[in-house]
């Protein structure tokens, strides 16, 4: 059971679930407060010492556009008994002597799959890499390029273009073992294949520091108010002319709210959340030092807190 307002209790009432009517019904007063809910529940339980090759599943997966039959094609599936044992396995070697024009293209989209998971990607992301490497794939121009490396380019780019940007070191620590180099070479000939066939540049989108902030706010554990001040802090640093990657600037500016707080972190810990190299850090901490009494909120750190911050 949980709890719902009931209009006529006037209160938050404890509420039960009729789900063979789809109603949901005040437990005090009786009152059907929603009715015809859809449950979104399975609708059976499988155990695995009791499913044998039984399978309950009554619908195949959703419908893939990119694919030529979009995806409805039927797979004969293995034989579970001795009736029609030799007509069904029969069957399967045939398929599986057929040519599949997209057997190359759902492994793909399998591998995209995967990675946009182990980085906590949103499936917007992870649909709009496959349409990219689908584009690339149509120009039959990829042949013996490293594949690994071209499906993390395609994640980068989406990410870009989704305004959800990652860095090429995080792409690449999901890359089954492709290098920052060949990712960014991938990703240079994706944007020029993808430029030939619209005839104009490929909009990538802008990288802004406030980009990585929570995220790497989060992997260096700070609390709300350091990461409220540091969203401001970076969202100041723009108005001011500091020729360094917004990366580095987002990691030079969680270091200098780091050490305006009571949780000081070391350089060290700064660099390995956010990726960036503990001398890049002090560099960009430095080009940011002669502009900080205007960057840092001055409802974070007074002028006093400034002067004791470490000298670049």
């Amino acid at each position: 059971m949980s709890d719902a307002f009931c209009t006529d209790c006037k209160r938050q009432t404890e509420v039960v679930f009729d789900h063979s009517a789809g109603d949901m019904v005040c437990s005090e007063c009786g009152l059907v407060l929603e009715s015809h809910s859809i449950d979104e529940t399975s609708e059976w339980r499988t155990f695995a010492n009791e499913s044998g090759d039984n399978d309950p599943v009554r619908v195949g997966g959703p419908t893939n556009p990119l694919l030529t039959d979009g995806g409805l094609s039927t797979v004969i599936a293995k034989p579970n008994g001795t009736s029609g044992e030799f007509l069904s396995s029969s069957l399967g070697r045939w398929q599986n002597r057929g040519s599949n024009p997209d057997r190359g293209l759902i492994l793909a989209f399998k591998t995209i799959a995967t990675m946009s998971d182990r980085l906590g990607l949103v499936a917007t992301i992870k649909d709009r890499a496959n349409e990219i490497f689908k584009k690339v794939e149509d120009q039959k121009s990829s042949r013996g390029r490293n594949q690994d490396a071209l499906l993390a380019a395609c994640l980068y780019i989406a990410c870009r273009q989704e305004d959800k940007p990652r860095t090429v070191k995080e792409i690449c620590s999901v890359a089954n073992g492709a290098t920052k180099k060949e990712i960014g070479r991938a990703k240079e000939y994706i944007v020029k294949q993808l430029g030939l066939e619209k005839g104009q540049s490929v909009e990538m989108g802008a990288i802004h520091a406030a980009d990585f902030m929570r995220r790497f706010c989060s992997n260096v554990g700070m609390n709300n108010q350091a990461v409220k001040a540091a969203q401001e802090s970076v969202q100041k640093s723009e108005e001011f002319d500091i020729r360094r990657s917004p990366i580095s600037i987002a990691a030079a500016v969680i270091y200098i709210i780091t050490q305006l707080s009571d949780d000081k972190k070391p350089l060290r810990d700064i660099s390995l959340a956010t990726g960036v190299a503990e001398g890049t850090i002090r560099n960009s901490f430095k080009d940011l030092y002669p502009h900080i009494s205007k960057i840092i909120p001055s409802w974070y750190a007074k002028e006093d807190d400034l002067r004791g911050l470490p000298s670049p």
